[in-house]
């Protein structure tokens, strides 16, 4: 009988989402190892076992299947960011799509029209957005700036040169990591709760090559950033410095919350285009970050109700509104529902801007705002969290009675867990597709239409 801590060998026969390979060992009994792939032979150590399946740590990779390829990257690996860059894009796709449909299959969603995957247009320097982090690579370690090293809190890596995003972000964190050095500027330690840089976050536009640098630190120093400017404005970047930002934050979360933000050169925001929209992204804007796998998401989700020119739609979590915008270019009228309120400012700003006046933003809670709008869509579109939609939210989208809802998910076992709440109330899942938006990770978008079933 096996032990914990004992090393077993097997193949990776399956892979549930996201990244929960199985292989099986003695009678049958299954081995959950996370990061792994079918048709690879590994060595695992046995950590715990519960309910009858062991959660195993894959020491070794003795083969791969034949169709796997060198990682382009070189902290591949290393990185907590990418995890599939082993993996030809089109066998990512394959896989993503498969991972999907075996979890609405496994929820009982079926007899849907399976549009099958779309391919992200770009698949490396595709991000218009990263959150690096300063930390260190080991304890008491010279100063890092870039990604978490893979399954670790604490430790960071210098990514020069990630390929997933555009050559001047890693210009940009080259540049600040040595003037920060030089300038012996010290790093924020979590665990004690001092020091003072703690990110650094580049925004880009993909339509103008424009870049946007926020520069995230505590207060715990009072620090003249002037000549690190005037030096960023000339280190000759290929696409032009709009803005330049330094935000303060003391939280002691391990997120940027931003508590007071000082402009420190040009505008806070740059332009981007999406589907011959104009939106005015700001350094804490929610926007997709894969701008060009956007515009593919968008169009699918537009191309999947029926004659949308008539309708009003309800834009349920609607963010800086980008997709209400988008709905609002072919439909009747629609009302975007954010919670928070600098985005439903954004979004009513972008509108402004793009002269749609059948577009209309209302802030706070959709569990709430739901109840209080008094006209009634005929379309409904759901864009959640990750989380997915709060059951009571679910109840009162369904009072509305809409012919046609289109669930637009970030999450797949969010979607498999909510769909069939929809389909037991009375809806019918028609068309289901797949977007990849993230080339090299475990994530993908899933855009469902769902309509009311005539009794």
């Amino acid at each position: 009988m096996a032990k914990k801590n004992e090393i077993v060998d097997g193949i990776i026969e399956k892979v549930k989402f996201p990244n929960k390979g199985f292989m099986y060992i003695e009678e049958n009994i299954p081995v959950c190892v996370p990061d792994t792939f079918p048709g690879q032979k590994v060595s695992v150590r046995l950590q715990k076992k519960r309910k009858g399946q062991w959660q195993g740590k894959a020491l070794t990779c003795h083969e791969s299947p034949a169709h796997f390829i060198t990682p382009k990257c070189e902290y591949f690996g290393m990185c907590g960011g990418c995890a599939m860059q082993q993996v030809p894009y089109e066998s990512q796709l394959e896989h993503k799509h498969t991972l999907v449909m075996d979890l609405l299959n496994g929820a009982k969603v079926t007899d849907f029209e399976d549009m099958g995957i779309i391919g992200s247009p770009m698949e490396w320097a595709y991000r218009n957005k990263m959150e690096f982090s300063f930390g260190d690579a080991c304890k008491d370690g010279p100063m890092c700036l870039g990604m978490h090293r893979k399954n670790s809190t604490f430790d960071i890596i210098t990514v020069d040169g990630c390929h997933i995003v555009h050559e001047d972000f890693s210009m940009i964190l080259r540049f600040i990591l040595r003037y920060a050095q030089s300038m012996g500027l010290p790093f924020y330690k979590k665990k004690i709760h001092e020091g003072f840089l703690r990110y650094l976050i580049v925004r880009r536009s993909e339509a103008t090559g424009d870049l946007l640098i926020n520069i995230v630190t505590t207060t715990q120093i009072d620090f003249d950033f002037s000549q690190l400017v005037t030096y960023l404005i000339g280190m000759g970047t290929i696409g032009k410095i709009t803005g330049i930002i330094h935000t303060q934050s003391d939280t002691l979360a391990d997120a940027v919350k931003p508590e007071t933000v000082h402009l420190l050169y040009g505008q806070d925001y740059f332009t981007e285009n999406i589907l011959g929209l104009n939106f005015n992204i700001s350094p804490f804007s929610f926007f997709q970050t894969n701008t060009k796998g956007a515009e593919k998401l968008y169009k699918t989700a537009l191309a999947m109700p029926e004659d949308m020119a008539n309708k009003v739609v309800f834009d349920l979590y609607s963010g800086t509104g980008t997709i209400a915008q988008i709905m609002a270019s072919r439909a009747k009228e629609v009302y975007g529902i954010e919670i928070v309120e600098e985005a439903v400012e954004k979004a009513k700003q972008n509108a402004t801007l793009n002269g749609l006046i059948n577009c209309h933003f209302v802030a706070g809670d959709v569990l709430k705002e739901v109840g209080n709008l008094d006209v009634k869509p005929e379309l409904i579109v759901l864009d959640p969290p990750r989380e997915g939609i709060h059951p009571k939210a679910i109840d009162k989208i369904i009072g509305f009675d809409a012919k046609e809802l289109l669930y637009i998910s970030c999450k797949p076992t969010s979607l498999a867990r909510d769909l069939p709440v929809f389909e037991e109330a009375g809806y019918k899942v028609k068309k289901v597709c797949c977007v990849d938006m993230f080339p090299h990770t475990n994530h993908v978008e899933t855009v469902v239409l769902m309509t009311k079933v005539e009794k």
